[in-house]
């Protein structure tokens, strides 16, 4: 749940139902009222094993921080984890689902396990085709994936400009790219790039309001068509169960909860 206190603490739901805007970066909009760029936070969340927390704001946009979710699996961990007695509820996908645009793909299997594999293919000579595989358990999330930053050209940054967006971009919240190499190195990961992607998808997905058991496969997919599956999923309850677990199951997602504050000053 985001809270903006700047607007009497006006409360928008992580949900795919709410979501507003996708270009760069998933917003969400309720009643009018906006936040902009969750999906850092939400899947730090996610990483972290938190599904109940209340974020307030105190403006539209979350802070981008240095381009990773680390900053914010940092501020959760300062902010203090509880766990909770209530079982832990999961959407098991029961049936598969596979969405197409173009050369884009997406997709989720059954599985009694969360896990992300991910493609990209940018035609810039330190990019190119990158994959990773990961399983969301036993810290791989916070080891693996919460490090890596996302990533711009800058021969898109006038444009994007132009457009309302990355105007606090630089290269001390983004890796930096033109046409030949990295402005900003050393890269934390040599594939930092698909890193990020999945960064990015695991928040996407936390819009579906419960943690997921399924093998999600993307391939150039982006946000876009990260909460088109999340709509899909929810749209259709012939997709799915709702399941717990015996804790023994999973380790690292018992349920937890959180409250953290996260002001635009930082």
């Amino acid at each position: 749940m985001f809270q903006r206190t700047d607007l009497d603490g006006f409360a928008i739901e992580a949900s795919g139902r709410n979501v507003a805007r996708l270009s760069y970066a998933t917003s969400l909009m309720k009643k009018g009222v906006l936040i902009s760029t969750t999906e850092h936070l939400l899947s730090a969340f996610t990483g972290v094993g938190i599904d109940n927390a209340i974020v307030e704001l105190d403006n539209l946009e979350l802070p981008i921080l240095d381009g990773s979710a680390r900053p914010f699996v940092e501020m959760i961990q300062r902010a203090g984890i509880r766990q909770q007695r209530k079982a832990r509820t999961y959407l098991r996908i029961v049936r598969e689902i596979e969405l197409r645009e173009g050369d884009k793909f997406i997709a989720v299997y059954p599985a009694d396990f969360y896990s992300v594999a991910y493609s990209i293919n940018f035609p810039h000579p330190l990019i190119g085709k990158q994959s990773f595989c990961v399983r969301l358990t036993n810290g791989s999330y916070l080891k693996e994936i919460a490090p890596a930053r996302t990533f711009g050209f800058l021969h898109e940054a006038d444009a994007m400009r132009q457009q309302g967006l990355i105007r606090g971009a630089s290269t001390e919240n983004a890796i930096v790219l033109n046409r030949e190499e990295v402005l900003n190195p050393p890269l934390r990961f040599p594939d930092e790039f698909v890193r990020h992607k999945v960064l990015d998808l695991v928040g996407d997905l936390a819009l579906l309001g419960k943690p997921i058991l399924g093998r999600i496969v993307a391939d150039r997919a982006g946000h876009a068509m990260h909460t088109a599956l999340v709509s899909r999923i929810l749209r259709d309850k012939t997709l799915w169960e709702e399941v717990t677990l015996p804790e023994e199951e999973n380790a690292n997602v018992t349920h937890y909860s959180a409250h953290a504050a996260v002001g635009s000053s930082l």
